[in-house]
């Protein structure tokens, strides 16, 4: 009994203490895989560039030889074929990431790929982030998810999650590490408990989509940016209340709600659904779930292995659609008039939510589905304080953005698709936006 609870406590809270405690730091609050990481960042400099461009050069290469030489890495299941065995679409998008990433390195190609407003913000900030974050993260995370706590968690707020948000409550760890670390984290476990049965199709997908909520440090970023630092209680408070809202609201309608309760390995039962014994707490009946789960966690030369996998898989496999992806959409939000065509609905929503500046909310209301900066950047133009306002909540309660998460989303076992992506992100849009103008006005 005590070796499983040490079992359990211990990885737990260092996982915690990596993870979801928040750190004051000179830029803000962070958390320990955050300041690790920005020591990194600080100390490479502007080598990192030129690192993630290698590897997505490397992706590239790479991908394309197994593609036409099909060797026998190709052809057998196992790391190597999980981060490079692309199909011949795939080999392309790497291709194009590799040109695009050589351009903006060398700034050599046209303005609209190699401008900061596009591809030097995907190669030098975006991918440099998830570069550096997971050259530790997908190491540490089964700190959170192999040793007990997210059954632990998951019994206590079972109560709460199930009638409100139809999800098991360790679906809170998900959201926990996406609020005080990152996006992509969160989406990472969450990404991670799906494919070991722990989630089923349509818990999986409501997490992601609407628990891949903005860090603490980047809500701060937004609202420096806008110009409302002197909000940033109201805007926080904005950002919790709408998404709340949507959380509840979303995972009710289509396409979640026609999500199916199916798991990714054979029909096993989630532990933290399980039907508690008679006269058990929460308390008691999760310590006794952590202690089950820690005593059966793999070794510790599994986890590292499968964890130094899951970073070349994002580093290879990712890093290229990131860079690609990425650089298209926000060149086509800065440098066409896509987006102003697509957004004249918004222009009435805007009016009836009384925002002065209609006519420039909306265009900076539907960008974030390219990135979720992008709303703030576009809304520098705009002169009225409850107008930035709105649009900074927007940023970052829409979730949903190409550039990153939906990137990711596409890439991975997760049943969700490009459509679903747009569906929940308008979705989110029309719940979160209404509320956070009821903040504004009030605040303003």
């Amino acid at each position: 009994m005590k070796t499983s609870t040490a079992r359990f406590l211990g990885p737990s809270v260092a996982g915690i203490l990596v993870f979801l405690v928040p750190i004051p730091t000179a830029d803000g609050i962070d958390i320990g895989i955050g300041v690790v990481t920005g020591l990194v960042r600080k100390f490479a400099g502007d080598a990192l560039p030129a690192v993630v461009t290698a590897v997505v050069c490397a992706s590239a290469a790479i991908s394309l030889y197994g593609l036409l030489a099909r060797p026998r890495w190709r052809r057998e299941p196992g790391d190597l074929a999980r981060a490079f065995a692309a199909s011949p679409f795939g080999a392309a998008v790497r291709g194009v990431g590799a040109a695009v990433a050589c351009m903006v390195l060398f700034g050599a190609g046209p303005d609209w790929i190699t401008s900061v407003e596009t591809g030097g913000v995907i190669l030098r900030d975006l991918a440099t982030v998830i570069f550096t974050v997971f050259l530790f993260a997908s190491v540490l995370l089964p700190l959170l998810t192999e040793f007990g706590l997210m059954e632990f968690v998951g019994t206590l707020a079972q109560r709460a999650f199930r009638p409100l948000l139809t999800l098991p409550g360790a679906a809170a760890v998900d959201c926990a590490a996406s609020w005080f670390g990152s996006s992509t984290v969160g989406v990472v476990i969450t990404a991670k408990q799906y494919d070991a049965g722990r989630y089923t199709q349509r818990e999986a997908a409501v997490i992601a989509l609407n628990f891949s909520v903005v860090s603490v440090a980047f809500a701060k970023v937004i609202v420096d940016f806008a110009g409302l630092s002197a909000h940033f209680f109201a805007f926080y408070g904005a950002l919790l209340v709408s998404g709340a809202a949507a959380a509840i609201v979303t995972p009710r309608l289509p396409p979640l709600s026609r999500k199916l309760d199916r798991y990714a390995t054979d029909d096993v039962r989630a532990p933290q659904d399980a039907p508690a014994p008679a006269g058990s707490g929460p308390f008691s009946l999760g310590l006794q779930r952590a202690r089950a789960r820690a005593a059966q966690a793999p070794s510790w030369t599994v986890l590292l292995r499968a964890g130094a996998a899951t970073t070349f898989d994002i580093w290879f496999g990712l890093l290229p659609l990131v860079v690609t992806v990425g650089t298209l959409s926000l060149a086509a939000a800065t440098h066409t008039p896509a987006f102003d065509w697509m957004s004249y609905p918004l222009v009435f929503l805007a009016e009836l939510l009384g925002l002065p500046e209609a006519r420039a909310a909306a265009p900076a209301l539907l960008v974030g589905f390219a990135d979720q900066f992008l709303p703030v950047v576009l809304a520098q133009g705009i002169d009225s304080e409850l107008t930035r306002f709105v649009v900074a909540c927007a940023s970052a309660t829409q979730l949903v953005y190409m550039s990153e998460v939906g990137a990711f989303l596409i890439r991975s076992s997760l049943p969700v698709g490009f459509r679903d992506l747009l569906v929940v992100f308008l979705l989110r849009t029309a719940i979160t936006v209404p509320i956070c103008a009821l903040v504004g006005h009030w605040v303003f």
